[in-house]
């Protein structure tokens, strides 16, 4: 095995493991993840690109490492949300006989429980250089429900989970301008699954494949609908890069400006698609329809940009804002693609650019004490147009509060919690493969963190 395979199969490897502890259930921007540094979930994450308190900056704005001396910082943070439906659901129309609704209950909630954990390391190299490694989630996804509920032609499960491995490099100017640059190697992947109502679909599939009226009547004879629900997954996954800039702006001993970029990532999923339950009509005919096969799906995870301040009022207290923006309009649709004869799945997204604002304060009772609050707006990027039941997120706002405890010179904790008030999502899908969907959630979401930072 040659040096290159060796060093994909380290990565893939290294993925893997966290891959195995990593979930989400947060419906968050989209499927973006903000929490990657549980001392700023105190502060709803205000000031990200400026605050600069810890190897964390990585993920938020490299050029922060040059404030920092050699450190470690382990955290993971608990996402518990809740997403519970309640509405009624159609099968399609196939070819004219009417709709029918679809049995089975709300789903339960498709929320729970995530785990998203965070690794950066950083050291100063000397003549003003300074280096780091981020090991972070930024990208995740999970919802699943009932597999006999109502909604189970648009989804049962959803999870996109990702580990983006981020070196980073830092150089400060002089004592106003530091920058710093890093490289993003992310690891994504995915898995979808849902029932197909084969009874409904049976007719226009034969009646496209050119089959006379007639005979495809005959040879869907006693399929009804619902009577027939096969299974579908599809999973796949990807590595792929980018890369991340920074700018901390130091006007005084005091204030913090800080700039930071991040790239957008062209992920190419490729993975296999599994149909289990297929009646003979479908099975039998040889066209390459639901049947298992290779399959493919580009997604184009966003750039974001944020601008953020900090400031000491005085040896007490602080205070700091943000606002990032991410670029969600290259989201305009997800499209799996498979090498059988089977049409493309296409679910038309058309997510907009969103903004998300933050505020906070610091309030340092003593060496060892620092207690924290904040609050943030959150907006979705689906429009109420295109929301689904796979991502039924919305709007969202953090109160946030979290405390540092320093355990001794070199060993400090950080905890913070969120919890995140949400407009109820409503919904109104409609394919004309799987039928309509339509009601509305009730939502919210809360999220424990905590970190070991370890100066070395």
């Amino acid at each position: 095995m040659n040096q290159p395979n060796v060093k994909f199969t380290s990565l893939h490897l290294l993925a893997t493991g966290i891959l195995a502890v990593c979930t989400s259930t947060s419906m968050a921007s989209g499927f973006a993840l903000i929490e990657q540094s549980a001392s700023q979930m105190g502060n709803a994450f205000a000031g990200g690109s400026a605050v600069a308190n810890d190897a964390s900056t990585i993920y938020f704005n490299p050029a922060g490492m040059t404030r920092l001396k050699r450190q470690v910082v382990g955290g993971v943070h608990l996402v518990n949300t809740s997403a519970k439906f309640d509405g009624t659901a159609t099968t399609p129309d196939p070819a004219g006989l009417g709709s029918t609704t679809v049995s089975g209950g709300n789903g339960s909630d498709a929320g729970g429980l995530g785990v998203v954990p965070n690794f950066y390391f950083t050291a100063p190299l000397g003549d003003g250089l300074f280096a780091g490694i981020g090991i972070n989630v930024p990208f995740g996804l999970s919802t699943k429900y009932d597999s006999d509920w109502k909604g189970r032609y648009q989804a049962i499960e959803s999870e996109v989970r990702s580990v983006n491995i981020n070196p980073s490099l830092a150089y400060k100017v002089n004592n106003q301008f530091s920058f710093g640059v890093g490289i993003n190697l992310m690891y994504m992947d995915a898995k979808l699954t849902q029932k197909v109502d084969q009874g409904s679909l049976c007719l226009p599939t034969y009646l496209q494949l050119g089959v006379p009226p007639g005979a495809a009547a005959g040879i869907c004879a006693g399929l009804g609908p619902q009577s027939n629900d096969a299974s579908a997954t599809v999973k796949g996954d990807n590595w792929a890069g980018g890369y991340n800039l920074g700018i901390l702006y130091e006007p005084t001993s005091s204030t913090r400006v800080g700039l930071a970029y991040r790239s957008k990532v062209k992920q190419q999923l490729s993975g296999n698609g599994r149909f289990s339950g297929t009646v003979p009509q479908f099975s039998s005919i040889g066209n390459g329809i639901f049947v298992k096969t290779n399959v493919r799906a580009d997604v184009d995870l966003p750039q974001t940009a944020s601008a953020s301040v900090y400031h000491d009022i005085n040896s007490q207290w602080s205070v700091m804002a943000d606002a990032t923006w991410t670029g969600w309009d290259t989201f305009e649709e997800l499209r799996i693609q498979y090498d059988s004869s089977q049409p493309d799945t296409v679910i038309d997204e058309n997510w907009d650019d969103v903004w998300r604002y933050s505020v906070g304060v610091d309030y340092r009772y003593s060496s060892t004490w620092t207690f924290r609050a904040g609050t943030a707006f959150d907006e979705s990027p689906i429009p109420d147009s295109n929301r689904t039941a796979r991502i039924p997120g919305e709007d969202r706002i953090w109160a946030s509060a979290g405390f540092s405890y320093q355990v001794t010179p070199t060993i400090g904790i950080d905890v913070g919690y969120s919890h995140l008030f949400m407009d109820d999502p409503e919904l109104n899908e409609n394919t004309a493969t799987a039928g309509t969907l339509t009601g509305e959630y009730e939502a919210d979401a809360n999220i424990l963190s905590a970190q070991v930072v370890w100066k070395i």
